[in-house]
């Protein structure tokens, strides 16, 4: 079992930055994938970003790319999300979850962080 705690979200105004981080403990493998979802108020979850702990192959959902970077920290067991030109439409709960692999569902899930972009 993987633990997951997101931390790093907050308040910030259309065009700033964030990062969040998820750091995670208890067993992992090298062949898990880290996930980025969210979450807005009357909306479903949607998938953000993903990167395989090993190896580095990345993801991103086409309403980030381009602002958002994910990156790992293997030493420190660590995923980032870094946030750039953040629009009031980015304000959601940000979820860290993690698959064993790319092929298969994310089963493992942090409490979130909350990310609230002002106009």
């Amino acid at each position: 079992q993987v633990q997951l705690v997101e931390s790093g979200g907050g308040l910030v105004q259309a065009g700033g930055s964030l990062r969040l981080s998820c750091a995670a403990s208890g067993r992992t493998f090298s062949s898990y994938v880290m996930g980025w979802f969210r979450q807005a108020p009357g909306k479903a979850r949607e998938f953000v970003a993903a990167i395989a702990w090993s190896g580095g192959s990345t993801d991103y959902a086409d309403s980030v790319k381009g602002r958002f970077t994910i990156s790992r920290d293997n030493a420190k067991n660590t995923v980032y999300l870094l946030m750039n030109s953040l629009k009031p439409e980015d304000t959601a709960i940000y979820y860290c979850a993690v698959a064993k692999n790319w092929r298969v569902a994310y089963d493992n899930w942090g409490y979130g962080t909350q990310v609230t972009v002002s106009p």
